[in-house]
Order: C-alpha cells, then structure tokens, then sequence
C-alpha cells in the first residue's frame, strides 16, 4: 500500500503523538434523526472507551440475552478512544438498558424507544476533539494553524484511514483474495464485508492518490458524477465551465469509485481516469457480482467546517466535525507530517 499524498506538502507539520489516553481522542456522534419516542426498539445513547463497537455489541447482546443481530449502530468507532454513540437494543425497556450499559461500565445518557433498527450510515457525521501531544518543533501552534487555513480553504481528501485497513494492514488483501475465489469467504458475513470493502477503499485511495498527482484535485472533469453538498442529489458534469464555478463555490464535489457490479460510473474524461485504477485490478466483474458486492460513490474533497486549534499541556487540542464515513486520522496527519506513518488502530 503506497503512502498517500500530502495536500498540504509545502507546510512543515509539528510531529508530535495521539492516541497516548483515551480522552486524547475523544469522538460524540451527530446523528441523522432523533429518535421517535415509540416503536419496537430502543435507541440508548452512551460513552464508553477501551472497546471497538462490536466488542459493544456482543457485551450487551450478553448483559440482555439478545441476539447480537439486532442491535444496531450507525458507524463503527475506535477502540483506544472515548466515545459517545447510539446503539439501537431490540426487545427491552429503557430500565434494563440502563442498568446493562452502568453495569458494563459505560455512561449512560438516555434511552428513547424508535421504530426502526438503527443502520450503518444513520448518521449526519462526528465530533472530534483530539489532543496531539509532545509536537516535536517549538512553533507547533504557529505552523498547525497554518496547515489547518490551507485544509478550510482547500479542502481535504477524503481518504480512507489506515485503520480501515486492519491492525496489520492486510485487510485489502484478504479482501482481494476473497473476491478472487483464493480465500474462504469466513462465516461471519460482517467480516466478509469489512474485508471486501478494504479492497474497495484501496481503490478508492489509489484513485483519489492519482487525481491528486494529476493536478485533478481542485478541478472538475468531463463526466465526473458530482455530487450537490446541499441535497446530495448526483450527476454528470456536461458543462465543465458552469460546474466548475459550482465547485470553487462549494455547491458541488467530484465522487470517486467504490467498485462494484452496481455502481454508477462516470462518463468521458472521468471515466477514462477511473478505468486506468480498474485495470490495475485482477477482479472480474462476475467476482463482483458473484461476491455481491454492490459498488457505491465516495466524495472525494471534503469541505471542512471551521477547526477549532488551542494549546493544551503537553501539546495541542483540535476541534472539528467530519461528515459521516470521513476519518480524523486524514486530517491530523496532514498537521503531523509524521516521519513515520501513524500507526493503526482499532
């Protein structure tokens, strides 16, 4: 897996550490809606650390002698971090929530019945407040706030972080092995999915890296299918001039590929730029569809809402909100510019 680019090469980063304590990283979910106050399930709002979400689930699906199937979640968050998210419980009462998330030594916030299970992606985006400790330079607030300007005014990547690549970075791999018929499909169906789509996010970075070396980054193309930042409606580009005012003006953003059997492709000058990272793929469009794997848009230059920076003992605070799918870890190597690549978690 290549290193991924800088859009910010010519600011000098500040080094530093994250991740040393939980509450270096702490993360509150924006939800999509709220829920109804009636219905089948249960939607419990809590904060808990030291756990990956699907470690969660399976301790709750326990303290309330659920299956595990109908608990439901919106995204899934980091282990070594603090975290506050919604969890949807089937076939309990606020009262026994309460008392499982206290017992699991969670925080409980509240607990409102909905009449839907919560999904994947049930989510407007997240709330990052993130403390990078012991910067390596004694500027470390002149230059992030630097980096952090170039970022609202130019947009970032919307890359994937590495943690969506494993704790060995060998998820893509087993995902391409399994679309490929080279690796048993495992029995979990959630894991045949994080792996496939390892390998679709892989792709994905590898296009979004090749428009960013082409210049492509803050440019429209013929054929892109764009997407509007108000109603998220998509479409092609035929008028690249018209558009590309659209895009200085933020009221649109170019999409990348998530490859699969259903996906929706571009046309002309996008489409040529797409296929030139299809073709480095030995995945077959039957081993999609035989695989199921759908195929999806990703946007590809995120446009940050302004990011709160302020000095903290031992280093540096960052605040700022992502929009759903969008990973903080992109955001604050930029600031970093680690010598090494920062290292993956949970």
């Amino acid at each position: 897996m290549t290193e991924l680019p800088y859009i910010t090469p010519e600011l000098p980063g500040i080094g530093g550490e994250i991740k040393i304590e939980p509450e270096h990283f702490i993360v509150e979910e924006v939800p999509l809606y709220p829920p109804a106050g009636e219905g089948e399930h249960l939607f419990v709002q809590f904060t808990r650390e030291g756990q990956t979400t699907r470690e969660v689930v399976e301790n709750l699906a326990r303290a309330l002698g659920v299956n595990p199937g109908g608990i439901g979640y919106a995204g899934l968050k980091d282990k070594r971090a603090r975290v506050t998210q919604v969890l949807s419980l089937p076939e309990t009462t606020p009262q026994r929530a309460e008392e499982a998330v206290r017992a699991l030594g969670y925080a409980f916030d509240w607990a409102i019945p909905h009449n839907r299970k919560l999904r994947p992606g049930h989510l407007l985006g997240n709330r990052f407040t993130i403390t990078i400790q012991n910067p390596a330079v004694e500027d470390a607030m002149d230059r992030a706030q630097a980096i952090v300007r170039a970022l609202e005014a130019r947009g970032m990547p919307n890359f994937f972080g590495k943690q969506r690549f494993g704790q060995y970075g060998d998820n893509a791999e087993q995902g391409l092995a399994i679309l490929t018929g080279k690796k048993r499909r495992p029995r979990q169906k959630w894991l045949t999915r994080l792996l496939i789509s390892a390998y679709q996010s892989q792709l994905f970075n590898d296009y979004l890296t090749l428009r960013i070396q082409r210049g492509l980054f803050h440019r429209i193309l013929l054929g892109d299918l764009a997407k509007k930042t108000d109603t998220g409606g998509m479409f092609i580009v035929d008028d690249v001039e018209t558009d590309q005012a659209r895009f200085d003006w933020r009221e649109i953003t170019f999409t990348g590929p998530l490859f699969g059997y259903k996906m929706r492709h571009p046309q002309a000058d996008a489409a040529a730029l797409e296929e030139e990272i299809l073709s480095t793929s030995p995945v077959t469009p039957e081993q999609w569809r035989k695989n199921r794997t759908d195929g999806n848009r990703r946007v590809g230059r995120i446009f940050l809402q302004p990011v709160d920076l302020k000095p903290c003992r031992h280093g540096l605070r960052l605040s700022f909100y992502l929009p759903k799918g969008a990973y903080a870890t992109i955001l604050l190597r930029e600031v970093m510019k680690p010598a090494a690549p920062l290292p993956r978690f949970e």
